[in-house]
């Protein structure tokens, strides 16, 4: 027999001794009100090999996590990097996430611009703002992708952790289209690619060449993540980003540039830094590859656009 005997609302994983768990896990929240609520899928892979569990609808109770976030004061910080005309998709990504990004939650908006003039004033709940960080621009939308990793961690040294507990860090051509909320937080997450969540491991593009900072052998690997949605605690940001940063560097003073830039390196650090959680590709979805029907929720959508007349320009 299982049970809670705490009177603080909290989240243990059980796991049964002497038998084989299926490739899902079994999640007891309970607090002093309540007995045991059962959340369980067995559509899709709830934990990783190494007991982080993957985030789907039906997997977690929100009032439960709402409640432990809100008593840790916690404050989010979300960056997206809004350069040349990627700002037009600046008023729609922050209205949807007034909406839904963080419900009740103190959020930092940091848009990363440089075209500050161009940053729309969206009115704001209580507690949310936004705050414009100007940068330079570069020639090639693959440099200004990588740079990426470079600026969030220096800005993560110099000011994010004075200021937010957590930095989620998305891409900017899209928009909430559900709740996004604190159970995504954790002191590292990636989120699957929508294109290989499903897939095998001698599919996922990973840099092959062994040159490369971002090689990834063929026999190495778990999932494939998307550049367009990680996070984690300001400190394993920075670590993330300065990992990925240095490696960049390397690369590009031998004249590589990895097959996906920024994606790449993330790939190549969550091989070897492994992610406290996962989200699944509700958080970053493409409807161009349909509703599968294990997506109970789509949750942060690309929005359709015309990549040659934005990149570049």
């Amino acid at each position: 027999k299982l049970y809670c005997s705490s009177s603080e609302p909290h989240t243990q994983l059980y796991q049964c001794s002497g038998r084989q768990l299926p490739p899902y896990f079994l999640l007891l929240q309970c607090d002093s009100k309540e007995n045991f609520l059962f959340h369980r899928r067995s559509d899709v892979l709830m934990m990783t090999p190494w007991f982080a569990p993957i985030v789907w609808e039906g997997t977690y109770n929100s009032e439960i996590l709402n409640e432990q976030f809100r008593r840790r004061n916690v404050t989010v910080g979300l960056t997206v990097f809004a350069i040349k005309k990627y700002t037009v998709f600046l008023n729609k990504f922050l209205e949807t996430a007034e909406t839904y990004f963080m419900v009740g939650h103190r959020v930092n908006y940091y848009i990363f611009t440089d075209r500050p003039e161009e940053v729309p004033k969206v009115p704001l709940k209580e507690g949310r703002n936004v705050v414009v960080l100007q940068v330079q621009n570069y020639p090639r939308w693959q440099e200004i992708s990588m740079r990426r990793m470079e600026l969030i961690n220096s800005f993560s040294q110099q000011r994010f952790i004075n200021e937010v507990s957590y930095l989620v860090c998305v891409d900017v051509d899209m928009r909430f289209n559900d709740q996004v909320g604190v159970e995504i937080l954790s002191n590292l997450f990636g989120t699957l690619h929508p294109h290989f969540y499903a897939a095998e491991r001698q599919s996922f593009t990973y840099e092959r060449r062994p040159a490369s900072q971002a090689y990834v052998p063929r026999d190495e690997g778990d999932f494939y993540y998307a550049g367009g949605f990680f996070g984690g605690t300001v400190m394993e940001v920075y670590k993330l980003t300065k990992k990925c940063h240095e490696a960049m560097m390397v690369d590009k003073a031998k004249g590589i540039e990895a097959i996906w830039q920024d994606e790449s390196y993330l790939n190549k650090y969550f091989v070897y830094y492994k992610p406290t959680k996962i989200l699944s590709p509700e958080y970053l979805w493409d409807d161009d590859l349909g509703r599968p029907e294990i997506l109970k929720k789509i949750r942060f959508l690309a929005l359709p656009k015309n990549h040659a007349a934005i990149r570049n320009k």
